[in-house]
């Protein structure tokens, strides 16, 4: 059955019943969403970021690189300074905060040593929820992404809830079948924004690719504009909020 997680025209959004290791019904909740890029996180999930943040829940943006194969013509140290600032005034407008999990755009690797450091990473924010790549897709940094997460979920100290998302599907993430969506249609300005706030990486077409994918999934789920999710379905038990 579709689930949309949204806020308008009486859609609703499930959520745990209180933070991971927090005490109260209406203690914040720590949601993470794993991108492989600056970029990523803003394209995949920032509408749902911002309404996190706006009903007063933490929101960390995880970044696996910075981004530093991203510019052409430019140093890999002077392209990851470049996309670190973006990536950083992006989260600003999202209300998010920015993280960065220290491997190289375009070389990231999946082994031991790394599933242990993104653990490690994910443990120490205690996150509620995850949100992360669909591991089916045609960028192998998304793909990394998406197992490390996977891992990190399998193996984390305090359970969290797993959700998967797309970034120009078809064109990256592939056979995506939601299971959720998230109403996006009152924070739809914030989320183009925090994406022209990468202005390195042609925003006008970022926008109007990812804007496509906005107005399908808002048909899917009844929206002007929605985000949509694939969930784990091993979790905790859930209840709507508002």
């Amino acid at each position: 059955m579709r689930r949309t997680l949204g806020a308008a025209a009486g859609l609703a959004l499930p959520l745990p019943v209180s933070g991971a290791g927090r005490t109260g019904a209406a203690a914040p909740l720590k949601v993470v969403v794993f991108g492989g890029h600056p970029d990523d996180p803003e394209t995949m999930a920032g509408g749902t970021a911002a309404r996190f943040a706006d009903l007063g829940h933490h929101v960390v943006c995880l970044y696996l690189t910075r981004g530093e194969a991203g510019i052409a013509g430019k140093t890999h140290s002077a392209a990851a300074s470049i996309r670190t600032d973006e990536a950083t005034r992006a989260c600003v407008v999202l209300g998010a905060t920015a993280r960065f999990a220290g491997q190289v755009d375009g070389a990231t690797e999946v082994t031991p040593g790394r599933y242990t450091e993104v653990r490690t990473t994910v443990d120490e924010e205690r996150p509620d929820l995850v949100l992360t790549h669909w591991p089916v897709d045609s960028h192998r940094d998304h793909r990394a992404a998406a197992l490390l997460a996977y891992d990190a979920w399998l193996h984390a100290r305090m359970r969290f809830d797993l959700y998967y998302g797309e970034v120009l599907s078809g064109e990256q993430t592939q056979v995506f079948a939601p299971t959720h969506w998230v109403d996006i249609t009152d924070v739809r300005e914030r989320k183009r924004r925090a994406c022209f706030a990468h202005a390195s990486q042609g925003p006008e077409e970022m926008w109007r690719e990812h804007e496509e994918m906005h107005v399908f999934r808002g048909r899917e789920a009844g929206a002007g504009a929605a985000e949509a999710f694939v969930r784990h379905p091993r979790g905790r038990a859930a209840v709507v909020l508002p």
